[in-house]
């Protein structure tokens, strides 16, 4: 999730009508004859959880959580099957090639994915929160990125297919879904000289959009998982957010007319871009703020839930604690609604 957003960004985080045009058509370099390692790694990620606030902030625990085996333990026992783990690598690493990570970081990352693996929980880790690259996409800038993957990737190369890489979450900013498209078979790459065939995910720009979809051109690679964001409706899921200088008023409830019927549209054309692609699809956020009502926060995730299952794809709710939480990592227990939105039949 983007913590900060500015005004723009907010304005972006808009759905579509059902009267849109039909998705672009795909070309064959976009749709490889075998992705079957790409869908049965996005299956071990059916229900995941992500670590939200804790590794992707400047530092652990600078946010309000810390990554604890008793919460891996707890999302394991709850029936999850996954943790997604954002992390901000670019607050850890040179500036000037080779852009060397911080062993003692890496350390910490060693610790938490071992944790979550032999707890049987598949990974996504990703790179989260690199500022710069979204509001400079220059050379100099992906060439970092690429440093910063050839480390991760030769790191973990020995790791099981239940770790999955996320290249570079929430394109945004001056980082266009174009520019993204051009640079990302570069990354890629990085990934592919030590991974050959680990999962990868890749989203659209404008805060991995659905709506972006259409300019987002994917490498010919099979082992590509598609992966969204969606906080629909903006005006219910993020009402009285701090971080906005003009948040949604608090008491916004859901559904209002027609939104779920634009919400179903808006995944429908993923559908369609994802299949057309032979691609899974991995909705790797959604969430509502702890201002909202319990009784509607739940109502929303359960709706979120069911249309993402009914349509075969797995997802990583926002988040584990903090502004979206699921669960009190102090007291240790689940707030059991979101937890029966999440997981209930």
């Amino acid at each position: 999730m983007v913590r900060f957003l500015l005004p723009l960004a907010l304005a972006l985080l808009t759905g579509c009508s059902a009267e849109a045009a039909p998705p672009r058509e795909a070309t064959p370099a976009e749709v490889p004859a075998d992705t079957a390692r790409a869908h049965a790694a996005n299956r071990l990620l059916a229900r995941t959880m992500n670590l939200a606030n804790a590794l992707e902030a400047p530092r652990e625990g600078e946010w309000g959580y810390t990554i604890t085996a008793e919460d891996l333990d707890a999302i394991k026992e709850a029936g999850f099957t996954a943790v997604r783990v954002p992390v901000k690598w670019s607050a850890h690493a040179a500036k000037e090639a080779p852009y060397t990570i911080d062993p003692a970081f890496f350390a910490r990352i060693d610790e938490v994915l071992n944790q979550a693996l032999d707890r049987k929980l598949a990974v996504v880790l990703n790179v989260h929160h690199y500022e710069e690259i979204h509001k400079d996409p220059s050379d100099a800038h992906f060439d970092r990125l690429t440093g910063l993957w050839q480390q991760i990737a030769t790191r973990y190369q020995n790791r099981p297919p239940a770790l999955v890489f996320e290249l570079l979450n929430e394109p945004s900013y001056d980082l266009s879904t174009e520019r993204w498209s051009e640079k990302l078979p570069e990354v890629l790459a990085a990934v592919r000289e030590t991974n050959p065939t680990r999962a990868v995910m890749i989203g659209p720009g404008r805060w991995n959009q659905i709506s972006e979809l259409d300019d987002l051109v994917l490498p010919a690679d099979p082992d590509l998982i598609l992966t969204v964001h969606c906080y629909e409706p903006h005006g219910f899921t993020h009402q009285g957010a701090h971080w906005d200088p003009n948040p949604p008023p608090i008491g916004r409830t859901f559904p209002q007319a027609g939104e779920e019927a634009e919400i179903r549209a808006l995944f429908d054309r993923c559908e369609a871009y994802a299949t057309a692609r032979n691609r899974p699809v991995f909705v790797g956020e959604f969430g509502v703020i702890r201002h909202a009502p319990m009784e509607e926060r739940a109502r929303w995730t359960r709706f979120m839930r069911t249309e993402y299952e009914q349509r075969g794809w797995s997802w990583g709710y926002w988040g584990l604690a903090a502004e979206f939480p699921a669960y009190d990592p102090e007291r240790g227990i689940w707030l059991e609604p979101i937890k029966a939105a999440l997981l209930g039949d």
